[in-house]
């Protein structure tokens, strides 16, 4: 039996991060995949959805090249190609995963690994043994019962992301961050798409007035957009897909070549010998303490398994976290208040903190500012005119409670707001660190300004 001093089951950015942590603080270290290296998120999430965006945005930079005052003929395009680009893409990080495994001396263990007692892992019938064994199996879609997928006629995202060809028309059942970014890749080829939102609100997470100002973005784009609203039931028996739609005002029947069930992640928890271990789960995840270690000593979970947001980078961290206090290095517990949301849609979404509703729930006396991309020098040499930044602050202490923006760039910005509520940054703070101009990026400086009625350029 081989014996390792860490084995991680799952090689997503939970797990291969998690691996890779573990042997540069000197621990023997073996990861367990079942399928492609990278996980979900390098092969069927975060990674392939991006490629998939960007060739939507320069398709759609083509299409509009006069506005920039440019001539470009007959623009078309090739969606046999954007998605062998996108596969092309999620491979090329697939052997970067494998590259950094092997660079740091980590075995990989190809198969199904399942748990046994006595801290042990069996992966098709062979046993390997480790000091700690570190769960990061990661997450599927899920499923409705009124809503089930069967991969062609109503699909998940896995097939999303690789259809042989494309639909004339398809209904997104969900508008979370997976929902709308499909929703908008398929619209930009020129896929007529209605999205359903059982909430008031598209992107229901988000700050309202990130939420109004997307939802009037997306039906600008020609998105139909059904909120309060619920698909009951499909009917798949005919060409096309019939979808009974529960509205405010009745029942609605809509017609669509594909249904994508976007309602959400359910966790891999199946069969990979929990129960055996006697680890506690409840309402679908592993339960564990601020260092991820589960009721049974010797074995952890990290990532989607776990309560928490259902996001690579905290697996990532979490998966840091664990195993630096396996190693007895001294960690802070993660603070799940300053986590960063990012949607890629277009328009980006980036948010952290509190919405402005729950600021207020919380009993804080509220300084909040905005600026709209529509006074950004920098938005409008680009044509990116569209949405805003939104901060929010404790008026008391100036402590930065929340930051929410819609608008081009802005998942890359969104970092500035994460590292000034970690350092604890004050509001005049940020109004005093300046900015450079013309940037989408100063966009903050002027939203905290106008917190703190000092705004200039509104």
């Amino acid at each position: 039996m081989s014996k390792y001093d860490v084995i991680v089951l799952g090689s997503g950015p939970g797990g291969y991060v998690t691996a890779i942590r573990a042997s540069q603080l000197g621990l023997k270290t073996a990861i367990i995949e079942k399928e492609s290296l990278g996980g979900v998120c390098l092969n069927w999430g975060c990674i392939p959805t991006k490629a998939l965006l960007k060739s939507a945005q320069v398709f759609d930079y083509l299409k509009h090249a006069e506005d920039y005052g440019l001539t470009v003929k007959d623009v078309d395009k090739d969606f046999d190609k954007v998605v062998a680009r996108s596969r092309g893409v999620a491979d090329g990080m697939s052997k970067g995963v494998q590259f950094l495994l092997k660079k740091n001396k980590i075995d990989v263990i190809n198969g199904f690994g399942k748990l046994k007692t006595g801290k042990k892992v069996d992966v098709d019938g062979k046993e390997y043994s480790a000091d700690h064994i570190i769960i990061a199996t990661g997450a599927r879609s899920r499923e409705l019962p009124n809503l089930p997928q069967d991969g062609k006629k109503v699909i998940g995202y896995r097939e999303a992301l690789t259809l042989a060809n494309q639909p004339k028309s398809m209904i997104v059942v969900g508008s979370g961050a997976i929902g709308v970014e499909f929703a908008h890749f398929y619209n930009a080829m020129g896929t007529n798409v209605t999205i359903v939102e059982f909430l008031p609100n598209l992107v229901p997470l988000e700050d309202e007035e990130v939420s109004k100002q997307f939802e009037r973005s997306f039906k600008k784009a020609g998105i139909k957009v059904m909120t309060s609203s619920s698909v009951e039931t499909v009917d798949t028996s005919g060409k096309t897909v019939k979808a009974t739609v529960k509205t405010k005002k009745g029942e609605e029947v809509i017609e669509a070549d594909i249904v994508l069930s976007a309602v959400g992640i359910a966790s891999n928890l199946e069969n990979i010998g929990l129960e055996d271990v006697g680890i506690v789960i409840d309402k679908n995840k592993i339960m564990v303490n601020d260092w991820y270690q589960t009721n049974i000593p010797g074995y952890y979970a990290i990532g989607d398994v776990v309560p928490g947001p259902a996001l690579a980078h905290v697996a990532s961290a979490e998966g840091i976290t664990c195993v630096e206090k396996i190693a007895g290095i001294q960690v802070e517990a993660i603070d799940y208040g300053n986590i960063p949301g990012c949607t890629y849609a277009t328009p980006e979404i980036a948010s952290v903190g509190m919405t402005e509703k729950q600021a207020k729930e919380a009993g804080y006396d509220l300084k909040v500012g905005k600026f709209p991309f529509s006074a950004s020098g920098k938005a409008s040499a680009a044509g990116t005119k569209d949405g805003f930044v939104k901060v929010i602050f404790d008026a008391k202490y100036g402590e930065w409670l929340g930051c929410h923006m819609i608008g081009a760039g802005v998942t890359d910005m969104i970092a500035e707001a994460v590292l000034g509520r970690k350092l604890e940054t004050t509001g005049h703070e940020v109004l005093k660190a300046i900015h450079p101009h013309p940037t989408m990026s100063e966009a903050v400086m002027e939203a905290v300004a106008d917190a703190y009625d000092e705004v200039i350029h509104l």
